[in-house]
């Protein structure tokens, strides 16, 4: 089985779009992770959620779709977040907004992947963040599962531990502007935490789309970027009068 995984939307058709043609033309998929932040920042949010609804497969809850949805208010968010939220708040459809607001909590797991789980954050907390290999620590020796998909951070890669052996895991591109694919074999003896990237405002200083194939056979992570029509999606932004900073962000992938 083939498993597409992909994580942190926002409200990015362009780039939506983008992950799932590339992840077609790169040997297809059977099934889809979303790992949550469907929306907030990008100016598609009914789109995206649309779509989202379509693909189906796992879904589990962002921080953004919590706050979009008024789960949370967004007084953690800075100043930027909290506009995108309450404009995407007031953009869902009221249909798409209960759909946001339904999404359930992490960790996931699906019928048929075994060893397997979503998150958001953290399979510890939904809104942890795991950036370095000391934030990993806890959640690899905590967790039963041998492979979690987490998203939250925007940065493509992950962590892995095998007996003693700690691993930062990190693709590596030719390219900053073509479409590329990495291929990671895994270890059966291993355990990981796999972020596919974020589809639709990736931090990692590529601003390609990001996601992921995971196959289940293979027991490996393709992990894919790829370029969209950042202009179109810049244009939307600034259209919707969103903060002019969620436009020029995407074209620096930071």
């Amino acid at each position: 089985m083939r498993i597409l995984v992909i994580s942190d939307i926002h409200g990015n058709l362009e780039g939506l779009e983008a992950c799932l043609a590339a992840a077609r033309t790169a040997g297809g998929y059977d099934r889809v992770f979303n790992l949550g932040d469907i929306v907030g920042y990008g100016a598609n949010p009914n789109e995206v959620v649309a779509r989202s609804r379509d693909l189906g497969g796992v879904l589990v809850r962002g921080n953004h779709d919590k706050a979009c949805s008024g789960i949370t208010d967004a007084e953690d968010f800075n100043h930027i977040a909290a506009l995108a939220a309450f404009w995407t708040k007031q953009k869902l459809t009221p249909e798409n907004l209960e759909w946001v607001r339904a999404l359930p909590q992490g960790p996931i797991t699906s019928d048929g992947v075994t060893g397997v789980q979503c998150v958001h954050g953290s399979p510890l907390h939904e809104d942890e963040y795991i950036i370095v290999v000391r934030d990993a620590y806890e959640p690899l020796t905590e967790t039963e599962a041998a492979l979690t998909f987490f998203g939250h951070t925007h940065i493509q890669g992950g962590f892995a531990v095998d007996g003693e052996e700690w691993l930062t895991l990190r693709p590596l591109y030719k390219s900053h502007d073509d479409g590329e694919a990495f291929v990671f074999p895994m270890k059966k003896t291993a355990k990981y935490l796999i972020n596919p990237g974020s589809v639709g405002q990736p931090r990692d200083g590529d601003w390609r789309s990001a996601c992921c194939v995971f196959d289940t056979e293979k027991h490996s992570i393709q992990f894919l970027r790829i370029p969209y029509d950042v202009k179109s999606a810049q244009k939307k932004i600034l259209d919707a009068n969103l903060p002019d900073r969620l436009a020029t962000r995407l074209s620096e992938g930071r």
